[in-house]
């Protein structure tokens, strides 16, 4: 059995709080406390600094907490290659992802992987690429899927597939009624934005500098879902991904605009940390992010009556 102790400082940790973690590990507040406290007199050293609400690392916690992890996983990693001498795949699995994929991707590969592996208990996490990077950095999550730029030496990167981002107006927009819009149609429109840290985000904004494009006014909203409201309520346009608005353009409940000479696509990646013990789990669900047939099959599905 694993260092109670030991399992005890990591929720901690993650919970950044005391109480949050004592109910997850369904103990005490003073247990929880107590094991905190036998860790430091057995190190020598303090490792955690908290108050009534706020958890901080020691520069000694940082460095036990580093390890601590590494145990931890490698403990789990034994336990799951002693069950494969069953050939029953086990553990658990924390896979985070960026709104855009998270909320229209992620479901169909934690099905697909539930499908194969039964046995696997999964966790999902959805925020802005921005904050899904650093979880992944920080050993908060296993591995990971952005649509946004990664530009970090500890992540390894794995581009799955192409997204393509369409510019959408209201029905009722005068551009609406353009087979093909130019930048100088572009010019001085209210645009809706999704917030700073999002990777449709970042995309946005670069494309509005390089075309030199005059944003007349911007409403920023936080999910891709809430932007395409905003526009098929008739606030402005947006640039977003064809994933999130292929039901509203069936249903034509928006209008998308061609850009003329331009075709705006992205990349997908799968990431997780570069210096970290891959599990059973994670070679797994990394295996399958990776089959091109799937992906192919993906690609069709948020096609899928827009373009036929």
């Amino acid at each position: 059995m694993i260092n109670d102790p030991l399992k005890t400082f990591v929720t901690v940790v993650e919970h950044k709080n005391f109480s949050h973690a004592a109910e997850e590990l369904y103990l005490s507040h003073p247990s929880v406390s107590l094991q905190i406290q036998t860790l430091e007199e057995e190190l020598g050293t303090k490792l955690v600094n908290s108050s009534s609400n706020h958890l901080e690392l020691t520069q000694s916690g940082e460095i036990y907490y580093k390890y601590a992890k590494q145990i931890l996983r490698l403990h789990d990693k034994a336990k799951q290659e002693i069950k494969q001498l069953s050939n029953v795949v086990t553990g658990t699995l924390k896979v985070g992802a960026s709104y855009t994929i998270g909320e229209y991707i992620l479901p169909f590969a934690v099905a697909e992987f539930a499908a194969q592996y039964p046995k696997v208990d999964i966790e999902t996490s959805i925020a802005n690429t921005e904050e899904i990077i650093q979880a992944v950095r920080t050993n908060h999550l296993d591995v990971a899927l952005v649509e946004g730029e990664v530009n970090h030496s500890d992540i390894l990167i794995h581009s799955i597939m192409e997204d393509e981002l369409i510019l959408v107006v209201p029905n009722q927009h005068p551009l609406a009624r353009l087979p093909i819009a130019t930048s100088e149609h572009l010019q001085d429109q209210v645009w809706i934005l999704r917030e700073s840290g999002s990777g449709t985000r970042a995309f946005s904004d670069k494309l509005i500098k390089e075309w030199g494009i005059n944003v007349r006014k911007a409403y920023i909203f936080g999910s891709g879902q809430a932007v395409k409201q905003a526009v098929t309520a008739g606030l402005g346009i947006a640039l977003v991904s064809r994933w999130i608005v292929r039901k509203e353009l069936n249903a034509k409940e928006l209008k998308s605009i061609r850009i003329k000479g331009k075709r705006l696509t992205r990349s997908f990646y799968l990431i997780q940390p570069k210096h970290q013990e891959t599990s059973e789990v994670m070679e797994a669900f990394t295996e399958q992010l990776l089959n091109h047939e799937l992906i192919t099959s993906w690609r069709k599905l948020g096609k899928r009556g827009i373009d036929s």
